[in-house]
């Protein structure tokens, strides 16, 4: 048996757990009822503003997305090597011809397969619901299609992130902990203190210099941004996304930071689970 057909097997075997899990189902439903529901509400101004109902939409998923498409990928992978741990699996496993880094990477895509199946499932319920009621044009489907596919890629970048969560600890509850953590730091709490500090500095040279640095350099941001940058200008954008069109940086640099932060977290998992003698 070649490391690919390895690498399958134990990807096979992660994708029937992880659907299995009753939190992966209630978050797929969870994630189609809010795009259902952005798709019906979002849409509605789309004749007034003059854009299609896709972009419009794609806008609103956006911010959607960022907050639960992180939770559901750290949902997945939580207890990736800690559950083998703590359940006593890993030794087992490892005593198998299986390298480490291929049980790794055979875990990560079978948990990104479920969860891009997850996704695929909410927009394109949503998708076609919008496009079925309000039409959709070449625009709007580029949009759509962009979405869904960063929007799996940010899921990448927290399921491998998860990953090397759970290799810290050697229980499931304490990498359970470490996955909520990461999220309210990453996707709540990292916003807040970016505007907080926006606010104090009163168009100072943190908010003309660093702030933008910032906001990139956050996964769940460089999503957002590299999304918003590139839909139509006169889709209604506010807040802190309204920096999508005057990021000084290229486009490009957020789907960059994205990818950075996939292979350095596969990285780190890597090198943890190397360290691991179970």
């Amino acid at each position: 048996m070649t490391g690919i057909d390895r690498m399958a097997a134990v990807a096979a075997t992660e994708f029937r757990l992880a659907f299995r899990n009753r939190w992966v189902l209630l978050s797929t439903l969870a994630f189609t009822l809010f795009a259902l529901a952005l798709a019906f509400l979002g849409s509605g101004p789309s004749g007034a503003l003059k854009v299609d109902a896709l972009t419009l939409t794609a806008a609103s998923l956006s911010t959607l997305t960022v907050y639960l498409v992180p939770l559901m990928a750290l949902l997945v992978s939580y207890d990736s090597i800690a559950g083998e741990i703590e359940r006593g699996t890993l030794a087992l496993v490892l005593a198998t011809p299986l390298k480490r880094g291929e049980l790794v990477l055979a875990k990560f895509c079978g948990h990104l397969a479920v969860l891009a199946l997850a996704i695929a499932i909410g927009y394109g319920i949503a998708g076609a619901v919008i496009a079925g009621v309000h039409g959709a044009d070449d625009a709007g489907l580029l949009a759509w299609g962009r979405l869904l596919v960063t929007a799996i890629l940010l899921g990448a970048v927290f399921i491998a992130l998860g990953m090397a969560l759970s290799g810290l600890p050697r229980q499931t509850g304490t990498a359970a902990a470490l996955a909520i953590g990461a999220w309210l730091i990453l996707v709540v709490l990292y916003d807040l203190a970016l505007l907080g500090a926006v606010i104090v500095d009163q168009g100072g040279v943190f908010t003309k210099t660093v702030f933008p640095a910032l906001v990139l350099a956050n996964p769940g941001d460089a999503f957002r941004l590299y999304n918003l940058a590139l839909i139509e200008a006169n889709a209604p954008i506010a807040g802190l996304d309204g920096l999508a069109h005057t990021l000084p940086f290229p486009v490009s640099s957020a789907l960059a930071v994205l990818v950075l932060w996939l292979f350095a977290s596969l990285a780190v998992a890597w090198a943890l689970t190397r360290r691991i003698r179970p």
